[in-house]
């Protein structure tokens, strides 16, 4: 009974977690909970209020299935003031989530066969989307030592005829790596010289700590042309229980986003649209307060890991993750799923929560979500410490 395309959709190898926590949590166990990909602030009260309002005014009616026009010109506003980019309202197709803009673009470029080169570490749903648009994901390895950000180098073999897109996080999820101007021309340059499409997944650019974000699509004309940007308002403004995220592109692929999303979804909640108005407008002091409040954590956890000096951390210079390098400890842990093992032992043994590395594809790390409070966060380190230093 079930479709071909279903029974393709791998699931999530974080489940057993995720599963056991909500269990002991249910049974009444107090669980250090460092898992969450979702700010652990609360939507601005501005946006709240023009929400309320919204709804008070009735503006609950069906509008543009592509979204509100209000909205798309603020986002154009947003674009360029704070991007240096101009798009025009005929570009932006407002979505139901940053993941849906992800699944739209995706549907709009790509054909049965196409491949998509995917840098890994990733996000776990990006292999997913492209599997169900029936295209193939072809994960490429990335190092390490340049904070896994993917190269030109890293990028080369993996090169076919079928190429058709290339998915750029930045800032990254899970390792929190930002990509530098330099960098970014680099390889944006060779893929739109190879004719390949970039998508670049900037739902994190607010959260950037130590230098200026750039967006790809400001990097130049051609650039500019060649690239989908994909944002939201869930990590800048807390929207995540909104469902509000935007695409921006050329008007050829708007248009087919556009048209496509009429068909599945039309356009996000109207209430959601006109609060994500005033986030962009008037929201931009509690988006700076998150920021800074991320750096603090940040900063405090970067520093525990160099005192401490048992495990290493890639450097987080955006997002509001720690990806910890748990491979000294393959010998003690004995496993050939790493960081199952460790995610299981350290729950099972200090109550503590984190997402397995594995799940990223990068099996010798595990992620630690610093969206929490500094006492969380205190807790959650000391917990890592004891649990190494005493296996």
């Amino acid at each position: 009974m079930i479709s071909e395309k279903a029974k393709n959709i791998s699931p999530s190898i974080t489940l057993e977690i995720g599963g056991k926590v909500k269990t002991m949590i249910a049974n009444g166990e107090k669980i250090t909970n460092l898992t969450l990909g979702e700010p652990d602030f609360f939507t601005p009260s501005k946006a709240k209020l023009a929400g309320i309002k919204a709804i008070t005014n009735n503006l609950t009616k069906y509008d543009l299935s592509s979204g509100n026009l209000e909205l798309r010109k603020a986002i154009c506003e947003k674009l360029e003031s704070e991007n240096n980019i101009k798009y025009t309202p005929d570009q932006i197709v407002a979505s139901n989530g940053a993941k849906h803009a992800i699944t739209n673009a995706a549907f709009a470029v790509i054909n049965p066969g196409d491949e998509v080169i995917i840098p890994v570490p990733c996000w776990v749903s990006y292999p997913e989307i492209i599997k169900l648009a029936g295209g193939v994901p072809v994960l490429v390895p990335t190092k390490k030592e340049n904070s896994f950000k993917m190269t030109v180098e890293d990028a080369q073999k993996y090169i076919t005829e079928k190429t058709k897109m290339v998915i750029l996080t930045n800032p990254n999820n899970p390792t929190g790596a930002v990509f530098t101007k330099d960098e970014l021309l680099s390889i944006c340059e060779y893929f739109t010289k190879k004719g390949i499409i970039i998508m670049s997944d900037e739902i994190y650019e607010s959260i950037t700590f130590d230098f200026d974000f750039v967006s790809v699509a400001s990097l130049s004309k051609e650039i500019y042309d060649n690239t989908i940007i994909i944002n939201g308002f869930s990590k800048c403004a807390s929207m995540t229980g909104w469902r509000l995220g935007y695409s921006a592109c050329n008007t050829e692929i708007a248009k087919s986003i556009a048209s496509i999303q009429s068909h599945m979804t039309a356009h996000p909640s109207t209430i959601s649209q006109q609060a994500g108005i005033v986030a962009l407008r008037e929201c931009k002091d509690d988006v700076l307060t998150m920021k800074n409040t991320y750096k603090q954590r940040r900063d405090y956890i970067v520093d525990f890991f160099k005192n401490w000096g048992k495990l290493e951390i890639i450097y987080p210079q955006g997002a509001f993750y720690a990806f910890i390098d748990i491979s000294p400890l393959k010998d003690k842990l004995n496993s050939d799923k790493l960081s199952l093992k460790f995610c299981n032992d350290i729950l099972d043994k200090e109550k503590l929560a984190l997402v397995p590395g594995a799940g990223f594809f990068e099996d010798d790390f595990v992620r630690l979500s610093y969206a929490a409070s500094m006492e969380e966060i205190k807790s959650g380190l000391e917990k890592i410490k004891h649990y190494v230093e005493n296996l």
